[in-house]
């Protein structure tokens, strides 16, 4: 297997829905509400600084209707407002609430936790040398 055959395969791996659902819930243990169907729109909205239920679902893959009843959900727990658009009355604005931001902080950390955890009994000149790698595979890969 070539080094971008092998590449493919644990980068699918890792996205697959089950995967990413599997990392979702480890991420999410502590903030309560949230699980691995929330945590897109709250990371996503984090990530995005605000916007539109439409904008948002684009941004994270799903269908506006799947994010605009998740925002609900977290709406109803304190940690996203939504608001009318004042552009578009048609459109919903969602940002983060402070409790939201504080949910998102606890789902990062322990993301970096859980990463940590993974890696650590590799060297620490491969673990540099994976982290430039791995942030130069991803900026060749996203847009702009």
């Amino acid at each position: 297997m070539t080094p971008a055959e092998e590449i493919a395969a644990a980068f699918g791996a890792l996205l697959l829905r089950g995967n990413r659902a599997h990392l979702y819930d480890r991420l999410t243990e502590d903030v309560a509400g949230v699980d691995s169907t929330t945590y897109p729109v709250l990371s996503g909205l984090d990530r995005a600084g605000s916007a539109t239920a439409t904008r948002l679902a684009e941004i994270i893959g799903l269908d506006r209707t799947v994010t605009t009843r998740y925002a609900a959900r977290l709406a109803e727990l304190g940690l996203v407002a939504r608001t009318a658009d004042p552009h578009d009355a048609r459109a919903v604005h969602l940002t983060l609430t402070v409790q939201g931001r504080a949910a998102v902080a606890t789902m990062r950390a322990a993301l970096v936790s859980t990463l940590a955890v993974a890696t650590a009994g590799w060297p620490a000149d491969e673990l540099e040398s994976f982290a430039v790698s791995l942030r130069r595979l991803v900026d060749a890969l996203l847009p702009g």
